[in-house]
């Protein structure tokens, strides 16, 4: 018995040193792992200010990021060094929390180095905006609460010469590579730079801030000061970079885009668009399979719009009818107030049906706003702008230009999608996040983000939003834009699609209008890939709620599925399937 005892004593301390040391081990390496994280959160801030700004950060707000070829192979260095030493942390000693912030970075960091590697920064611009429009946000952005912010924005605004000239630099070396956006979405490009240039500064937006300085605690001497700098630097900077950038497209880039729109004609271009199917899906799904997928879901949705029409008084098939939706109009507001006010009802409304969706709902409220008209004859029909500051609301943007392109009937799906309980939604939830690292509260995965809008849009069906059978049909349309992107950008990208080809194919399956269809076979041109996003990840989301009601069955609670899926932030497909087999066995 003593024997017995002694090796069980022997055996035990064995076993508690062994416990130990793994347990010193696994606290060594969260200790390593949060100290990358963090090293690598705070070198993007420095690398982008901006960014830091919109995050609350302001310790370089008086900065533009350095886009030179210095600067960014020096980017890609380090992107490619924290990466490196992500490799080195043994993920077996982390927390299953912790494992998936380790996915969400190393993602995070491969697509910075994807991007350089096959020069994204060539084309900084799509059919519907660029560089050039991006920093239209800087007044929004900023915070103007006293002399040194005044002063830091200025600095930023006397820097656009420098960013413009380096940006011409990179798409130089696009056309001489080859590199370049195609003609047929750059119609009309220039207009969206022209719109930026004027004949005073104070007509500037970028001068709008000066406009409020009666209402900042600032003595007047200073005032005066800074708006006398502000009107100089707009116009000795600012519009100059405009009119250089101008004249360069005019004379320079647009004469040597392309001809051929797919991304196969560039250098690498095959592989490119793989890559970047396989960012933005979070999956490795060839894209022959995506192509198959789209005509699949598109038959699917053709026979559910059917069922629609059978239940209404019309004589015709589907086109016919579409062709009628596009024409009638009592379908189209008159004004753009009009627009504005049944976006913001049918918001309102749907406020009020969250509560049987979710139990966790955001803190940031929202906004309806217009798209801004520099932008806004080649934007898409509505988006959703995150806030900038802690101070601000997120905003949901409708397109007020082209009315008679806008469709009533189209309008609760998308505002289902942009605002509640699609991307304000989603988007606040996570930022608000306190428990989480930066890197999952301000990452966004397309899949997982634009999934969840489309499957947002479903949601308002189960709770009564779509109230007449043309509301129902519009919906049905948006899910058939969707399906139909994933033949379309496919197809123009690697099956030889023409874009009247594509055209023709929405034209034909969708409710859009013909404008909203050029406007976005164009995006889906200049932007390859981002357009799959929506419908895989809708299709993964619903996968994963019929797989969690067959298991739980009375047990399934739609409310606590929603809070599960949403979480654990903006993550990989891959990962929500994981976290909702989690939510599934953990069920009481």
């Amino acid at each position: 018995m003593k024997l017995v005892v002694s090796r069980l004593c022997i055996i035990l301390v064995l076993v508690g040193c062994s416990l130990g040391t793994y347990a010193k081990a696994s606290e060594d390496t969260e200790t390593a792992f949060n100290t990358l994280l963090d090293e690598i959160w705070q070198y993007e801030l420095s690398v982008q200010p901006v960014s830091a700004t919109g995050y609350g950060v302001h310790l370089f707000d008086d900065r533009l990021a350095d886009t030179s070829p210095a600067g960014l192979a020096a980017e890609d260095a380090q992107y490619r060094s924290f990466l490196a030493r992500l490799a080195t942390i043994n993920s077996a000693e982390l927390s299953r929390n912790e494992q998936i912030t380790l996915q969400v970075q190393r993602y995070r960091l491969q697509d910075y180095i994807d991007q350089y590697a096959f020069n994204a920064h060539f084309m900084p611009l799509t059919s519907e905006s660029g560089f050039h429009s991006s920093l239209a946000f800087l007044p929004a952005m900023t915070r103007f609460k006293g002399v040194e912010d005044y002063q830091n924005y200025l600095a930023r605004l006397a820097q656009f010469p420098r960013i413009f000239a380096e940006q011409i630099y990179w798409m130089r070396q696009g056309i001489a590579t080859g590199i370049v956006q195609p003609k047929a979405v750059l119609t009309g490009f220039e207009d969206s730079v022209k719109a930026f240039i004027f004949e005073k500064p104070q007509q500037s937006e970028f001068y709008q801030p000066f406009l409020q300085l009666d209402s900042v605690a600032i003595n007047a001497v200073e005032k005066n000061r800074l708006r006398s700098q502000a009107e100089q630097i707009i116009q000795d900077s600012v519009f100059v970079a405009y009119q250089d950038f101008y004249d360069f497209l005019l004379q320079e880039y647009l004469p040597a885009s392309k001809d051929n729109i797919a991304a196969t004609s560039w250098p690498k271009g095959l592989e490119y668009y793989q890559n970047r199917s396989n960012h933005y899906t979070t999956t490795t799904l060839p894209v022959e399979d995506i192509h198959q997928l789209g005509l699949s879901e598109v038959k699917r949705i053709r026979a559910e719009m059917q069922i629609v029409l059978d239940g209404l008084d019309f004589e015709g098939d589907i086109n016919q009818f579409i062709n009628f939706l596009r024409s009638d109009p009592r379908f189209y507001a008159k004004t753009p107030e009009e627009l504005l006010k049944q976006a913001s009802y049918i918001a309102k409304k749907m406020d009020a049906r969250l509560p049987q969706l979710f139990n966790i709902l955001p803190r940031i409220p929202y906004g309806v706003a217009p798209v801004p008209e520099s932008i806004a004859p080649k934007y898409t029909t509505g988006r959703y702008v995150a806030p900038t500051r802690d101070d601000q609301p997120g905003y949901y943007w409708v397109n007020t230009y082209a009315l008679d392109k806008r469709p009533l009937y189209a309008l609760t799906a998308l505002t289902l999608h942009e605002a509640v309980p699609g991307h304000h939604l989603q988007i606040s939830l996570a930022a608000e996040m306190q428990n989480l690292p930066n890197v999952r509260r301000y990452s966004y995965m397309s899949a997982f983000g634009e999934g969840w809008g489309l499957y947002a849009e479903y949601l308002g069906k189960e709770v009564g939003m779509y109230t007449n059978p043309y509301d129902e049909f519009g919906r049905l349309s948006y899910e058939m834009w969707r399906a139909c992107r994933l033949v379309v950008d496919t197809g123009m990208h690697v099956k030889g699609w023409s874009r009247e080809q594509a055209i023709e194919f929405m034209l034909e399956n969708t409710a859009l209008s013909e404008h909203n269809v050029k406007t976005e076979i164009d995006r889906y041109i200049s932007w390859p890939a981002q357009a799959l996003s929506y419908k895989i990840g809708e299709l993964s989301i619903k996968k994963l709620r019929l797989k969690a009601q067959e298991k739980l069955g009375e047990r399934f609670d739609l409310r606590a599925f929603h809070d599960a899926v949403l979480a654990y932030g903006s993550v990989p497909l891959s990962v929500l399937e994981t976290n909702i087999e989690h939510y599934i066995a953990n069920q009481p």
